[in-house]
């Protein structure tokens, strides 16, 4: 009898193990599922067609590096997306002009952040690709550090596991991260812009943005460094907002050994600024004011982003912000 007993309960413990093990297959008992991750590439944006093949380059980049990770676009101007809003009343007309989808309804932070919650997305690397850490860079923070902030009852019902911001091109204030280290980093992806001006034997002329609310000694650092790696050149950085403008450097040009300038946007794309205030036929561009000064110009309309050098500093810029939250990219 007892060794009766043996039997029956070996048998039943036998077959309560294959219930279990069909009912793990079957989805019958959650079995714990790897956290899902992703990639914003939130860029400043533009409204120029030929432009935007400077974001996607950006784009195609991180795919690349992180073909298993989801990557979405966002723009952080309003005024870039409500243009992109009322183009999508004749987005075949777009589409043939090869602008993607993802740009032509792009969407801001908060909604592409929603969709990828809904998605099931549970770690999400917000990556800006704005030039350094100003105005645009501190708004998108804000929105990182507000969702990130949210505190539930239940640790499980909280939006996402990990919500984090990388670093722009050239650095952002702080201790985490050297960004003299990230300037030496930017620079070195330039050494075919000085290639350029070298072989026309012209001096190189970069048109920034900046911001009139926040300094922008940045590129007085980039100036500086870019003349020090490449001392066969007479490189100048000025920017459209604030300092330094053109008029604060352009009385210094005559002390190069040439008439030419190479003028280039010292910006992720070569969109309305350098269309218009760097390259535009009006009289207070910078293209026209230089000539009026004497000078032979020549205008380059591409933005960084199509630098596949440059366009690499957010992939590494990525790769830096999952390792400090220890998530794996695939």
């Amino acid at each position: 009898m007892k060794k009766y007993m043996q039997i029956v309960v070996t048998t039943a413990v036998f077959a309560l193990s294959l219930c279990i093990t069909a009912a793990f297959a079957s989805g019958g008992v959650s079995q714990p599922k790897e956290s899902k991750n992703a990639i914003v590439v939130a860029s400043f944006g533009t409204t120029v067609p030929s432009a935007v093949k400077s974001i996607t380059n950006i784009m195609n980049k991180i795919k690349a590096a992180y073909p298993g990770t989801e990557v979405r676009i966002t723009f952080t101007s309003n005024i870039i997306r409500s243009v992109w809003k009322e183009r999508q009343a004749e987005a075949q007309k777009w589409i043939d002009q090869g602008i993607p989808k993802e740009i032509l309804y792009v969407k801001n932070i908060i909604a592409t952040i929603g969709d990828l919650r809904e998605d099931g997305y549970r770690n999400i690397i917000v990556q800006p690709t704005h030039m350094f850490f100003m105005e645009q860079s501190h708004d998108l923070a804000q929105y990182i550090d507000g969702i990130a902030s949210i505190r539930t009852l239940k640790d499980k019902w909280r939006p996402f596991d990990n919500i984090v911001l990388g670093r722009p091109a050239l650095g952002m204030p702080g201790d985490r991260y050297e960004y003299h280290a990230d300037v030496d980093a930017a620079i070195a992806t330039l050494a075919g812009d000085a290639e350029m001006a070298k072989k026309e034997g012209a001096m190189l002329v970069y048109m920034g943005h900046g911001n009139e609310h926040w300094s922008t000694g940045i590129y007085s650092e980039v100036q500086q460094k870019m003349r020090k790696a490449y001392p066969d050149v007479s490189t100048f950085v000025g920017v459209v907002e604030g300092h330094p403008s053109l008029d604060d450097f352009k009385s210094h040009l005559k002390y190069s050994k040439t008439k030419k300038v190479i003028l280039k946007p010292f910006m992720i794309v070569a969109g309305d600024h350098a269309t218009n205030d760097m390259a535009g036929p009006e009289e207070d561009s910078w293209k026209s004011i230089l000539k009026g000064e004497g000078y032979e110009v020549e205008p380059v309309m591409e933005g960084l982003g199509s630098n596949d050098k440059f366009a690499q500093l957010f992939v590494d810029h990525i790769a830096d912000a999952a390792k400090e939250r220890g998530l794996l990219l695939k």
